[in-house]
């Protein structure tokens, strides 16, 4: 894959999952009441939903700025990786109502393999 479809890709990913994660943040810090609730109904300290808020929203205005792509992306990987175990332990529906954490997941580490530097050549 050329160096430009590989970057215009990764643009493309990097406003999708940006746009996604700020207005998920935005959205928890708008309803924090009822996010900590949802939080501590399945057992999770209620701060925890402040910090998943802030990280999400941080973390989608760091998949905009080059130099703090990937950790951004690192960051919110391991967000939807706590995302994930939640819709496979505690939330109703199991794994089959966590599809769109586990494709986020995925997208995020494809962002991150594609902004990850490349090896040096050998001479």
């Amino acid at each position: 894959m050329s160096p430009s479809v590989r970057n215009i890709i990764a643009w493309i990913l990097q406003a999708l999952l940006a746009a996604m994660f700020i207005y998920s943040g935005a959205s928890k810090l708008m309803d924090l009441a009822g996010t900590t609730k949802n939080f501590e109904g399945m057992g999770l300290p209620g701060v925890l939903a402040t910090v998943v808020a802030v990280a999400e929203l941080l973390g989608g205005i760091g998949l905009l700025i080059p130099r703090t792509v990937r950790l951004a992306a690192i960051g919110l990987i391991i967000i939807m990786i706590g995302a994930v175990v939640m819709h496979a332990t505690k939330i109703p529906g199991g794994l089959a109502g966590g599809t769109a954490a586990i494709v986020c997941t995925v997208l995020l580490v494809v962002v991150l393999v594609l902004r990850s530097r490349p090896a040096a050549r050998a001479v």
